[in-house]
Order: C-alpha cells, then sequence, then structure tokens
C-alpha cells in the first residue's frame, strides 16, 4: 500500500507521516508533497496511492487537487484533514466527491485515536468518516441554509462580497439574466426584497448588494469563509 501526504506544514507532514506508519502496517511507501499541484503529479505517478489531503494551501488547493485526482481516478481513496468545518470547505468537497468513492473529513484538532481510527476506515475498510461538527455543518447547510444549490450559494458568497450583476455574470460564465432571476430566487429564500433595477453599465459593485450582505451572512457564512471568497475574489480581479 502507499500513501500520498498532501500537506504544505512540515511538522503537519511529520506528524502524518507518523499516525500513518503506526495506524496502517500495511502501508509500505509513504510519499510527501508540499501543495496539491505537486500533490497531482504525485497521484498520476503513484496511481494506487491513497491520500491524505490539507485543504487550505498554496499552488492549488485541495479542493482544486483532490477535483483533478478524482477526475484522474474516481477510485482514490482521500482523507482530507483541515483546520476548517465552515460551509464554504464542507460544500467544496461534497460536490467533487465521486458517486460510492470512500472518503473522510477529520479535523486537524481531532485526537490521535481518532486520526488512526479515520485512516484505517478509509484506507483498509473503504468507508466514509465525517468528523461530528463537519457532519453538523452539513445538517446545518441542509437546513437553516434551505437548500441552497452550489451555484446559488457561490451567487450569494459574490453578493455578499459587494459584486454587481454584470460581474457575478461574468465570473461565473452565466448570462445577466441568468444571475438576475437566481438573485431573486435567493431573495425569496432568505426573505430579503429588494429593488432589482439593473446595475451601472461600468460598475463592479454596487449600494443594493451590501443591503442585503448582513442578512445572508447571518444565515449562511462565517467570517473566515468571507475572509478566503475574498481573497480568491482579489486572485480573480487580478487575472482579468
Amino acid at each position: 500500500m502507499k500513501v500520498l501526504i498532501v500537506e504544505d506544514d512540515p511538522l503537519h507532514r511529520s506528524y502524518l507521516h507518523e499516525a500513518i506508519g503506526a495506524s496502517l502496517p500495511e502501508c509500505e511507501t509513504i510519499l510527501e508533497a508540499q501543495n496539491g499541484k505537486e500533490g497531482e503529479k504525485l497521484a498520476r505517478e503513484n496511481k494506487s496511492a491513497h491520500v491524505v489531503m490539507d485543504l487550505q494551501m498554496n499552488s492549488r488547493n485541495g479542493i482544486e487537487a483532490a477535483r483533478t485526482i478524482w477526475n484522474e481516478r474516481p477510485d482514490t481513496r482521500i482523507l482530507f484533514w483541515s483546520n476548517y468545518s465552515d460551509e464554504a470547505y464542507v460544500r467544496g468537497v461534497s460536490r467533487i466527491v465521486p458517486d460510492g468513492a470512500a472518503y473522510g473529513y477529520v479535523l486537524k484538532s481531532a485526537s490521535d485515536e481518532r486520526l488512526r481510527l479515520a485512516l484505517r476506515s478509509i484506507f483498509i475498510e473503504a468507508q466514509c468518516v465525517i468528523d461530528r461538527e463537519v457532519r453538523g455543518m452539513q445538517q446545518k447547510s441542509l437546513g437553516q441554509a434551505k437548500g441552497f444549490s452550489d451555484t446559488e450559494y457561490e451567487i450569494l458568497v459574490d453578493i455578499a462580497l459587494g459584486l454587481t450583476d454584470r460581474t457575478i455574470a461574468r465570473r461565473r460564465n452565466l448570462s445577466l439574466r441568468s444571475v438576475q432571476n437566481r438573485l431573486q430566487q435567493l431573495y425569496e429564500k432568505l426573505e430579503v426584497y429588494q429593488n432589482t433595477a439593473e446595475d451601472h453599465e461600468d460598475g463592479r459593485f454596487n449600494l443594493r448588494a451590501r443591503a442585503v450582505t448582513v442578512a445572508m451572512l447571518r444565515k449562511l457564512l462565517n467570517y473566515s469563509a468571507l475572509e478566503r471568497a475574498e481573497a480568491e475574489l482579489a486572485e480573480w480581479l487580478a487575472s482579468l
């Protein structure tokens, strides 16, 4: 058995290396990658490897790397090992998991025993293991968030950041009318009713979006999720 560690923190890589050695005597080879891009390369070169994946990394994050790995080999078993249990990450992982895949989501704050149990359950027994806190966020997403689809959630984040309808359409590769229709549905779900007048032709931000930001953040987003969304927006703007 081969296990690939994809983690940008050297101390965390060392800890995982020891945990894998202690819990998986079947493991003959432990590979290490410092970021998602390097992880994709090693996973491609070692097709039988199971993967322990950090989520927040430079040079391709864990969700992007896992998507690529699963696209190339859907039967790969992946354990996501992360500091974060908020909705942005939970949704990001859940929407890329192939049907029937064995995977897990364990927080870095979990005990040594919990991590070792997850490693054996996923890599040996092909079971799915989700930390209780993460599972609670999944249930909250379905309940409190009133069943928003992934596309609706992405648009909701964009509006929370203050993007205009036209900029959202450009960023998400949607028509302006499609964005406005979905926004109207979002406002109804959130029970927030706003003027639907079109944005200024050259504007990127508008006051209408700012007016509903607080209501939406209270229902869906926490500050760490918003901070990451702002960083992703900055990267997108820089690429224009």
